[in-house]
């Protein structure tokens, strides 16, 4: 069986949950790689580099290598370009386009959908908060045709795979489409398990406003207490800008920085209401304990310390406001003595790598034995 898989981009700064799970399907599966653009083949770090992939007209595009985002209308149409007749299953990861792959009827196309396209859906309204007068007219028509073309691709997918409970409900909302939930894989075991904490939080997030990291800081500011930032992105300047003595911005850093870190920090912070979060789950797989919002997929990574005492591994704050998360922070410190680092680790593991090569070969065996029975 002649096996494709299609994903958005592959590029040295992509390196995210749904590229970790293009990763590890291709473990699983003898699958030819297909993409809007690929810098990654002939990057030396990739694991990616020498591979042959197949990718759209705009991997020719000028700045392309720094984001296709720049060129969103034309998203659905290089998508639709990418031939391929000569195969019998079709896999896409998908968070904007690569579910819109055109198929024949004779080929299965099983989609595992890490969010329905967020420029057309939840991030609307705060992009167009962010674009001038003149700009927001024809970016509301352009996200309008989007979100058209988004719901009829969605029925170019013969089966929906979810990342999670709150990711299904999403493309039920947006598609009408039922998906089976299969969590994304988190290396577990690569994370070291510290029990004994050090007095500073942490947070590790790429710099964008719906990560809510300007949020964190400003909290912190008040607390006073000590807060290490990971992570880059176009809020950076701004974050550094407004950020108190007491915080510490130490951008991009390597892997053995990053899980030192977790490891050590007293608690991690996450204010994004995500799809699944899978930093919130490596942090607790060094068995540090959680402090997030209320909302998305941390409602299924974490157990609350507050209803679950003896099993908790972190409290969550409601709503996305400084009070709020200052009221959780001091909620954690008076729960703190109580918190057992291996309750984090018991948990991590409900989401290791087995599992999901487990749960996703064998939902593809039962696609394929139902579309072959049909």
């Amino acid at each position: 069986m002649k096996t494709a898989l299609v994903h958005e981009w592959l590029t040295p700064k992509a390196t995210g949950g749904s590229e970790l799970v293009v990763k590890e399907i291709l473990e699983l599966i003898d699958a030819q790689l297909y993409a809007l653009i690929d810098f990654e083949s002939s990057n030396p770090q990739s694991y990616l580099y020498g591979r042959k992939i197949g990718t759209s007209f705009l991997q020719h595009f000028p700045l392309s290598k720094n984001g296709v985002q720049k060129y969103l209308p034309l998203l659905p149409i290089a998508i639709e370009q990418l031939n391929l007749t000569e195969y019998d299953l079709v896999l896409s990861s998908s968070h904007a386009v690569a579910k819109g792959i055109i198929t024949r009827p004779d080929q299965l196309h099983i989609c595992y959908c890490h969010t329905p396209m967020r420029y057309a859906w939840d991030l609307t309204f705060d992009y167009l908060d962010r674009t001038s007068a003149l700009k927001g007219f024809f970016a509301r028509y352009i996200l309008h045709q989007l979100r058209q073309w988004d719901v009829i691709s969605a029925n170019r997918v013969d089966y929906f795979i979810a990342n999670s409970h709150h990711t299904a409900r999403r493309i039920w909302r947006c598609y009408r489409r039922e998906a089976e939930v299969i969590y994304p894989p988190v290396q577990v075991d690569e994370f070291p398990f510290e029990a004994q904490k050090s007095d500073f939080y942490v947070i590790v997030s790429r710099l964008v406003s719906y990560k809510k990291v300007s949020l964190i800081v400003e909290a912190f500011n008040k607390l006073g207490k000590p807060l290490v930032v990971i992570g880059d992105g176009p809020e950076f300047k701004s974050i550094e800008a407004i950020a108190k003595p007491n915080i510490t911005l130490l951008g991009s850093v390597d892997d053995i920085t990053l899980k030192k870190y977790l490891s050590s920090a007293k608690a991690f912070i996450y204010g994004a209401c995500e799809d699944f979060g899978i930093a919130i789950v490596e942090a607790q797989a060094c068995g540090t304990p959680v402090i997030a919002y209320k909302g998305g997929g941390a409602l299924e990574t974490v157990i609350d310390m507050e209803t679950n005492p003896d099993t908790g591994t972190g409290v969550f704050f409601p709503s996305q406001t400084v009070d709020s998360l200052i009221d959780a922070v001091n909620t954690f410190e008076n729960l703190a003595p109580h918190f057992r680092a291996e309750n984090c680790l018991i948990n991590a593991q409900k989401f290791s790598l087995k599992i999901f090569q487990d749960s996703y070969q064998g939902f593809v065996d039962q696609c394929l034995n139902r579309f072959s029975s049909k």
